[in-house]
């Protein structure tokens, strides 16, 4: 599809022409080792942009330019070697692909060669080459002494046995080797898939006229088109996409590993810094608390010790941070810990995501590590040296097996309510992968569905739902222990004992899955253990049968509890224990309050006052009074017993069949 050039911008509206083998490049080394003037005689882009930079001859902050070899198109993100600016350099070492590490010729290794080195370790790069720039201003042997020194200081790195270019931006040496390398390189590397999550970190923020807000930054992830709607994050607010450029090109769509100037509408160009993300809403989370595995650097000056204030550098955000290590009191230099990182300010990260650990002061960098998870159901403290919580986060860094990734989340996650979104970005999975990654789980038995409601469920990893079942059988034995008497335990009781969140139906899909695994039984009277029956001893089974033969000679004029406690001179609460045996064994009926009928006199109850009003259509409190032959004391109660019942309706001092529903004789 050709290029057509709108308000002066080249544009590319095919999808497939403009994401053709992405790719983002990140130089790095110490200070006036030549990376800016080398991405110059590389792209014919002078990436020092600030006019700073220019009058000093130093870079302070990141710079890009655009570089297409043999197929690719390289987004280069050029950074400080400075050691004041380490910050802007993780900011743009953040998110690349390939590692361009330069070395001068004539200084050969420095203190910020082996850091930047150690950084991009740290941040995970497994592709990349190292130029030596200056050629010109050194003899042989000591390029070979520099080269040895460079092998020396990558060895056993991602950078051991990579390609090592002699190169001149003064006389141009080495720099077509330089583009051959980069292409060989970029081969190995390959393209990653964008994935359908979009994301970037925001590196920059201005205005334009004619444009209004307008953001850059290295796209991690997705596809970002005009028109779209994305999540501006920590604010957790949705803008609209209004203009996107890639490269300096106005177009249509952006793609992971293209470096984007996408123009916002609905943010003001001071609201949104760096360290900020746009991403698909819903997928990111704002969080306070990290759950980490961390790596000490070997030259680190430090070791980093439990809860020490560190500097952490994730995407292109500087935040400072408490380390509390889940194990241990410190951690030395090139060794590694599970920790959680308590955060001064929100953040937004991922599962599987690098980040920086640089000290407080002096300004020096002691590690870095992979976020394990960002808030889900990893968003509270972690009591120390908890070995069932740190065995599942041991799950979470098997970064090669997505379905443990994906089991540990979920149990993490325990029974609060997740979306697909939540477990892509809590187990660093891929969307597309979702619903293969669910079924696997269902048909190894981890994970649990409870049915909610039509289409809807609640979904638990299948320990979490073991653990909930014990709980709600403990929760019941300690009832059972203390009203033996009971045959079993009132929903609404059980429902507050276990105090979870949400509704209703979630406490009845439990019951009914811990029935389901035999752990207990449950009728409308309530759940119970599956073994548990009521033991009355010999006297309590006396009680049981006077008190029932009682309520059946009284008919109805029923004696109450106190009535009875005093009669046969038992405890108030033993009468009533034993009456709400009655009740749950079917031989009494609640009538509400202290008011109870023996079974048969209910019936009767209900009988004769459908048959009265099947013959005259309405009665009165004084016609029932006399049809049972009791007393008004008794009778406006058994009035609101049937009110309630839905048998009558109270129309004045009347009483008629509820609903105008046919009548019928008999229970």
């Amino acid at each position: 599809m050709p290029a057509k050039v709108v308000d002066g911008f080249q544009t590319v509206t095919s999808p497939k022409q403009l994401i053709p083998k992405q790719l983002i490049l990140g130089t790095a080394g110490h200070i006036d080792h030549g990376k800016t003037a080398l991405v110059h005689a590389l792209t014919g882009t002078d990436t020092d942009r600030l006019p700073e930079e220019q009058r000093r001859g130093m870079t302070i902050d990141i710079g890009f330019a655009q570089l297409e070899v043999g197929g690719f198109r390289i987004g280069v993100v050029d950074v400080p070697g400075h050691e004041r600016f380490i910050r802007n350099m993780v900011a743009g070492a953040s998110g690349i692909d390939l590692a361009l590490l330069v070395v001068a010729a004539d200084d050969s290794v420095m203190p910020q060669t082996r850091e930047h080195l150690d950084i991009l370790k740290l941040l995970g790069l497994r592709h990349g080459l190292v130029a030596i720039t200056k050629c010109d201003l050194a003899g042989p042997d000591h390029l070979e002494l520099v080269r040895e020194e460079i092998a020396e200081l990558t060895a056993g790195s991602f950078l051991d046995q990579a390609p090592v270019i002699h190169t001149s931006a003064v006389t141009g040496e080495g720099l077509d080797d330089l583009r051959s390398a980069l292409m060989a390189v970029a081969g190995a590397a390959g393209e990653r898939r964008p994935g359908s999550l979009f994301r970037m970190a925001v590196d920059r923020s201005f205005v334009m006229s004619g444009q209004g807000t307008v953001v850059t930054g290295s796209v991690g992830s997705g596809v970002l088109r005009v028109g779209d709607e994305v999540e501006w994050l920590p604010a957790g607010k949705i803008v609209r996409v209004r203009s996107l450029e890639a490269h300096g090109q106005r177009t249509e769509c952006v793609g992971r590993a293209q470096r984007a100037a996408i123009g916002l509408a609905g943010v003001h160009h001071k609201e949104i810094a760096r360290g900020h993300e746009l991403a698909t809403p819903g997928y990111l989370r704002p969080t306070t608390l990290l759950t980490v595995r961390l790596q000490v650097r070997r030259d680190s000056p430090l070791p980093i010790k439990h809860r020490s204030r560190v500097r952490l550098h994730i995407g292109a955000a500087e935040i400072i941070a408490t380390v509390s290590l889940l194990s241990g009191t410190s951690v030395v230099p090139g060794e590694s810990a599970c920790a959680q990182l308590f955060l001064a300010g929100p953040a937004t990260a991922s599962c599987g995501q690098p980040f920086i650990l640089r000290s407080v002061s002096p300004l020096a960098t002691l590690g870095g590590g992979q976020v394990l998870a960002a808030g889900g159901g990893l968003n509270r403290p972690i009591p120390r040296r908890h070995l069932d919580r740190f065995l599942r986060i041991e799950d979470l860094a098997a970064s090669d097996n997505a379905l443990k990734r994906a089991g540990a989340a979920l149990w993490f996650q325990d029974i609060e309510p997740w979306t697909n979104l939540d477990l892509c970005r809590d187990a660093n999975i891929e969307m597309e992968a979702v619903d293969e990654i669910l079924s696997q789980l269902r048909s190894s038995g981890d994970l649990v569905e409870l049915p909610l409601a039509r289409q809807r469920f609640a979904r638990l990893h299948r320990d979490r739902a073991k653990t909930l079942g014990n709980r709600l059988a403990g929760e019941i034995r300690r009832y059972h222990e203390e009203h033996p008497l009971r045959s079993a335990m009132p929903r609404p009781l059980l429902a507050q004992a276990l105090r979870l969140p949400g509704e209703e139906a979630l406490i009845e899909a439990i019951i009914v899955w811990a029935v389901d695994e035999g752990l207990v039984t449950a009728s409308a009277l309530g759940v119970a253990l599956r073994e548990f029956q009521p033991k009355l001893s010999k006297r309590e089974r006396s009680l049981l049968e006077g008190i029932v033969t009682a309520f059946e000679q009284a008919r109805f004029q029923p004696p109450t509890p106190a009535e009875l406690a005093r009669k046969t001179a038992e405890s108030q609460s033993k009468i009533l224990q034993i009456i709400e045996l009655a009740v749950e064994t079917g031989r009494l009926k609640h009538l509400g309050g202290a008011l109870y009928l023996d079974s048969d006199s209910e019936r009767t109850l209900r009988s004769r006052v459908r048959e009265r009003l099947k013959e005259t259509g309405e009665i009165t409190v004084g016609e029932i009074r006399g049809l049972l032959a009791t007393s008004r004391k008794f009778a406006l109660p058994f009035c609101q017993y049937l009110d309630r019942i839905r048998i009558t309706r109270r129309k004045g001092d009347l009483r008629v069949a509820a609903g105008g529903a046919k009548l019928r004789s008999g229970p």
